[in-house]
């Protein structure tokens, strides 16, 4: 077996090759990534989390996600949506996450327009899942890691007209990776123990 189409790990599983063997990757891997996700809560965690990863890998944000959540109010949109130039400075002196001004002010302008999104939606899931047939997860059919795209055609849509509202680090390829994220997209491999 390659390790593009899998990995088998030392508990006899196959796994996408990118959940290696680090203990969290995996969890993530095995509980999450994929998992259809229609509450709002957890779609402003990972959009948070996704405009973090801007530029760097996904396990370094991983690493930090407790110490994302405790900087960002628990990821309370409306407590985040209030932050102040105050709070941009306690963030910016916080070691727990990444210290880059742009994402910092990013994520609390993200906040403001995710409130406005809701009140235009009546969710911003409701938002989100719209832009799928019926509002149900695609089940992308990847027999290696290597088919698995940096972007798509919807990818590209949501992404345009998120940016067009305003939103902040959340191009194409972050908004993909925001869809495999909250099982919008299903890319798992056809082999691995979490489809």
């Amino acid at each position: 077996m390659t390790q593009d189409s899998g990995l088998k790990t030392k508990d006899s599983v196959v796994r996408c090759s990118w959940a290696g063997t680090d203990p969290l990757y995996i969890k993530y891997h095995d509980e999450e990534w994929g998992k259809p996700v229609y509450d709002d809560k957890i779609l402003f965690e990972f959009l948070i989390l996704e405009g973090a990863q801007a530029g760097l890998s996904w396990i370094t944000i991983l690493r930090r996600r407790e110490n994302y959540r405790k900087a960002f109010a628990g990821f309370d949109v409306k407590k985040v949506a209030a932050f102040t130039v105050k709070d941009v400075e306690r963030l910016m002196n916080d070691e727990g996450i990444i210290r880059n001004r742009l994402k910092v002010n990013g994520a609390i302008t993200n906040a403001k327009l995710f409130i406005e999104v809701q009140k235009e939606f009546g969710s911003f899931s409701k938002y989100l899942w719209s832009f799928v047939s019926d509002g149900k997860p695609i089940l992308n059919h990847i027999e290696k890691m290597s088919d698995v795209p940096p972007r798509t055609e919807l990818s590209d849509r949501i992404s345009k007209d998120m940016k067009k509202r305003g939103f902040k680090f959340f191009g194409t390829t972050i908004c993909y990776a925001h869809m495999q994220a909250t099982g919008m997209v299903n890319d798992h491999l056809l082999n691995c123990c979490a489809r």
